[in-house]
């Protein structure tokens, strides 16, 4: 089987380029996808490989990205919209709240919108207003839309391919900060061998506490995770990469057993994803806990400036405040 190094944006360029070769009816579209192959260079070559009529330069709107796009999926296309930074998602957000989101439930389920809108997030890349933004509670919060996020250059592979030859509309987010670290990519195996698009995983086994993390966190808490355990303890962390659908049945056979449980991710902490994550696990394992559910995320301020960045993202030593503070009840 063959298994190559690669870094997670060529991961994500190289798993682009066979879905559209195994599918025809698969184009890409966005701001300088096409002949500058993105700003990240994720969809590079694609366009010289396809042609400009699979790999669609736009016009600088994305509303008219996701209205084109869900035109597209109704005729039985399967587009890829790519959003070129995270801040610029919200003008199409109500084509994405309102069209793509209800377009299988308006329909009696007669219609489906197979498109997957690709969305670079998060912050650590020094970038300026608008460009370091983690909106996924807005779309995890929203019925008829999937939202999934890969943190390796494995999964990113795997579950593009996968979100896009799913009949359901995908917010795929990717964090743009990992881009450019890199791992192991098996290339050769067929997608049906591939992990489950919409299950979480165990990034590294523990006994201690539990740590749950997603995107660009997952590093972060694995780094935690390897400090930890040079002063004895053991951190168990788990990979959410769904986060709707949410799969925590590996969340809650953790903390059955590590009695012990912390949430990490980037965006702000009001209402973000870890409420939602700490108040299943409370619900699902409250007699297993040894301590409340504790979160680690970024503040609840409109994302700063570059320069001081680094003091409002979640880092290892927040992670390692949180898991010290587990053992204090």
């Amino acid at each position: 089987m063959a298994t190559e190094t690669l870094t997670l944006g060529k991961a994500l360029n190289t798993g682009l380029r066979k879905a559209m070769e195994n599918d025809p009816k698969v184009v890409i579209m966005g701001e300088d996808v096409g002949k500058l192959g993105g700003v990240f260079r994720i969809t590079d070559g694609l366009q010289k490989d396809f042609g400009d009529q699979r790999v669609i330069d736009t016009p600088l709107a994305e509303s008219g990205i996701i209205g084109t796009a869900v035109g597209l999926a109704i005729r039985g296309f399967r587009p890829v919209c790519e959003i070129q930074f995270d801040g610029f998602v919200y003008p199409a957000y109500d084509q994405i709240v309102s069209q793509v989101a209800k377009m299988h439930y308006r329909s009696q389920g007669k219609v489906r919108i197979p498109m997957v809108i690709r969305i670079p997030y998060g912050g650590g890349i020094g970038a300026v207003e608008h460009h370091s933004e983690s909106p996924e509670a807005y779309f995890a919060h929203t019925a008829g839309l999937k939202v999934v996020t890969c943190a390796n250059p494995q999964d990113a592979y795997s579950m593009i391919q996968q979100a896009i030859a799913s009949d359901d509309p995908i917010v795929f987010l990717e964090p743009k900060r990992r881009y450019w670290e890199k791992g192991p990519v098996e290339l050769d195996a067929p997608l049906s061998d591939a992990y489950p698009l919409h299950s979480s995983r165990v990034a590294r086994p523990g006994t201690d506490v539990t740590v749950l993390a997603y995107g660009p966190m997952v590093r972060t808490a694995l780094d935690a995770a390897t400090a930890a355990a040079e002063d004895g303890k053991e951190l168990e962390v788990i990979d959410l990469r769904s986060l709707s659908p949410l799969d925590l049945s590996a969340a809650y056979e953790s903390v059955r057993r590590t009695g012990r449980c912390v949430v990490v991710h980037e965006a702000p902490g009001n209402l973000g994803l870890g409420s939602e994550i700490a108040a299943r696990i409370t619900e699902e394992c409250f007699y297993s806990l040894e301590s409340p559910v504790l979160r680690v995320t970024g503040y609840d301020t409109p994302y700063p400036a570059a320069r001081v960045e680094e003091e409002y993202l979640p880092d290892l030593d927040r992670v390692l405040d949180a898991v010290d503070r587990t053992f204090g009840w």
